[in-house]
Parts: C-alpha cells; sequence; structure tokens
C-alpha cells in the first residue's frame, strides 16, 4: 500500500502518433492496459501532441483520463472534462507581423492558425486539406493570410515540400530578434510557436497546477517535436523507431511503438522509479 502511493507522485505524459498509437495509428491492448492499471494506482497520465483540442479528443476519451491535456506543441493546456483550456500561450504582435511579412514570399506553402478559437487555413494547396480532411477538422478557410483575424494566434504551421520548407525555416531562422521558436514537425512542415512554448514547457506547467515536483515527471516521444519535452521531464524516454539523435539524451528506450513503447516504458519507470 505504501508503495503504490508513490504513484500519485508522479505524472507521465505521451505524444500520440507513433507513440502513443502503433504506425497505422491504432492504439496498442499493451498500451491501454498499462495506462489504466498506473492510473488505478494513483499515477497521474495524460497527452502531449502537437494536435489541436478537437483532433486529440477520440484519443484522450478513449483512454478514460481524467487531468488536462497538452495540445498544439504545448500552446495549451486543455481540460477535457470542462471542455476549456486551463492556459493558452499566444504569438507576439511583432511575431505575427513577421510570420505575414515572410509569408508573401512563400505562398506557394499552405499555411495553418491555431487560435484559441478556430482554426484557419489559408492557402489553396493539398498539404493543408488533408490536414484538415485526416481528423474531419472544424475550420474556416481564408486564403490571404493577412486577413486572418489577429486574435490570440497559438502557433503557425507552414506545410509543402520539403525543399520549401526547408527554404522558410532559414528565413525565420534569420529573423534578428525574434519572439518565436521554430519546430520541425516532419520532412513536409515547421511550426512557428511563442518563444519557449512547447510540450516540455507545457508538461511543467501542468505538473505545477497538479501541485508534482518537476524531477517527477516523465515524458516519450517519437520525433523531433518532442525533443524539448523530453530535455524537460525528469525521466525521458523515446520509441525504438526514433531517431538515433534522440536515443543518444533520453534515459530509457523502449521498444519500437508497434509492440507498446508506452507500456514499456511505464513498466520502467514503476521498476525503476517508483518502486525501487
Amino acid at each position: 500500500m505504501v508503495k503504490e502511493n508513490r504513484y500519485s507522485s508522479w505524472l507521465v505524459a505521451s505524444d500520440i502518433d507513433g507513440t502513443l498509437n502503433n504506425k497505422r495509428r491504432k492504439l496498442p491492448g499493451r498500451n491501454r492496459e498499462a495506462i489504466s492499471s498506473f492510473i488505478r494506482k494513483g499515477g497521474f497520465f495524460t497527452l502531449a501532441s502537437s494536435r489541436n483540442p478537437e483532433s486529440m479528443s477520440k484519443h484522450y476519451r478513449g483512454l478514460e483520463l481524467t487531468i488536462p491535456a497538452v495540445v498544439s506543441t504545448g500552446v495549451g493546456i486543455y481540460d477535457f472534462q470542462k471542455n476549456e483550456y486551463v492556459d493558452f500561450m499566444s504569438l507576439s504582435d511583432k511575431s505575427l507581423e513577421t510570420i505575414c511579412e515572410i509569408r508573401k514570399s512563400y505562398l506557394t506553402l499552405d499555411a495553418v492558425i491555431v487560435a484559441k478559437d478556430m482554426l484557419y487555413v489559408t492557402g489553396a494547396g493539398l498539404w493543408s486539406m488533408l490536414y484538415v480532411l485526416a481528423d474531419n477538422l472544424t475550420n474556416k478557410w481564408i486564403p490571404d493570410i493577412r486577413k486572418v483575424p489577429k486574435n490570440e494566434w497559438g502557433k503557425v504551421m507552414f506545410m509543402g515540400p520539403p525543399w520549401r520548407i526547408r527554404n522558410i525555416r532559414r528565413k525565420f531562422e534569420a529573423v534578428p530578434d525574434k519572439e518565436f521558436d521554430i519546430i520541425d514537425t516532419s520532412v513536409f512542415s515547421i511550426e512557428i510557436l511563442p518563444e519557449g512554448v512547447n510540450k516540455g514547457s507545457a508538461v511543467l506547467r501542468l505538473a505545477d497546477l497538479l501541485g508534482i515536483d518537476r524531477r517527477h515527471t516523465a515524458g516519450i516521444g517519437d520525433y523531433y517535436n518532442d525533443v524539448d519535452m523530453l530535455k524537460s521531464v525528469g525521466v525521458s524516454a523515446c520509441c525504438g523507431q526514433a531517431p538515433g539523435k534522440m536515443k543518444r539524451f533520453v534515459e530509457y528506450v523502449a521498444c519500437h511503438c508497434d509492440k507498446g513503447a508506452v507500456a514499456d516504458f511505464l513498466g520502467y519507470l514503476t521498476e525503476q522509479k517508483i518502486n525501487k
């Protein structure tokens, strides 16, 4: 009984795609069982994803979670029980001006604005439509990014061919005194977020809200947009299929996501940290 009480001092956050779910976007039964067991014993488990609340909802509710989740790459902390944000970080006015100005030179790329109240799609390309249709996301299409309402933009995603994405990334990197960060989400996309905002900073903010010691935070992911989270939490892990560079700095390398990487990590955490 004493050992079980130790679980309540831990917060574990997991990425969704390629981590919680397998490559076919299905939840391995092994992960479901391990998460349920961890929660029953008093542990806090949640999701930390680049997805917005609407896109995350079925994954969150399917696990019967109860604490808020990290959404939109750390821009928000969302309470799915109350259907409202607990916390939301917005891009600065200066950043919005820079984004709109750089956008002029890259009109062939799609840009999706994740605002607090709505998902705005700009451009007319295939990339953004695939993103929206994959989860049937509610959105407004406004071709010109300058005409999108400038109220509480959390992040902006640029999507397109890899060589064009590399070019626009270099353009953003060259901005002096920038008040935003750039995160690679795939070879076809980058995200522009408020400075210092990422999955890692959001997990720590959530830990503070829950009254959990930051040293008792743990996270698992599979790609470079998870790096900030894995470098921020007390115990870090990546899936077996993650890039080699990630495996060099995490504490634990779990199995491939198809085999139940989250269950693998929760087992390690229980044996080596909680019940040791």
